[in-house]
C-alpha cells in the first residue's frame, strides 16, 4: 500500500468510527431530551433539573467535538485524493511522517502547528 493509501485508509476507518460514535452520541442526546420533555420540572429549582441540563450539555458538546473531528477527517481525505496530503498549509513543506502517524488530520508540520512558538520569537 502507497503511503497515499495507507494515510486514506486510516482516515476512512477513524471517520467509520467517528461517525459511528456521533450516531450513538446522538441517540444519548435524544434520549436525554426525550426523558425530560415529559417532565414539568424546573431546571434551576428541579434538585434533578441541574443534573438533567448538565447531562444535555455535556451530551450535546461530545456531538459538537465529534462533528468537529468528522469535519477535519473528511478535509483529510480530500488532501489525499487532491494530491496535498502531508504538505503544510503555511509553508509548503513535507509533515514528517511521524506527524501524520500521530495526528493524521493535520494540516502544517510542527513548526507551523497551532500554538507553537517560532523559534525567532514570533508565534
Amino acid at each position: 500500500m502507497t503511503d497515499a493509501g495507507h494515510h486514506a485508509h486510516r482516515l476512512e476507518l477513524e471517520r467509520t468510527r467517528t461517525l459511528a460514535l456521533l450516531a450513538l452520541l446522538s441517540r444519548d442526546f435524544d434520549g436525554i431530551v426525550a426523558a425530560s420533555a415529559d417532565s414539568n420540572a424546573d431546571d434551576e429549582h428541579d434538585p434533578e433539573g441541574a443534573t438533567i441540563a448538565f447531562e444535555r450539555s455535556q451530551a450535546g458538546t461530545m456531538i459538537t467535538q465529534a462533528r468537529d473531528r468528522l469535519a477535519e477527517i473528511e478535509a483529510a481525505l480530500e488532501r489525499v485524493h487532491g494530491g496535498t496530503y502531508g504538505t503544510c498549509e503555511v509553508c509548503g513543506a513535507r509533515i514528517p511522517d511521524g506527524r501524520l502517524e500521530a495526528r493524521p488530520t493535520a494540516r502544517t508540520c510542527v513548526l507551523h502547528a497551532p500554538g507553537v512558538a517560532d523559534p525567532r520569537g514570533r508565534t
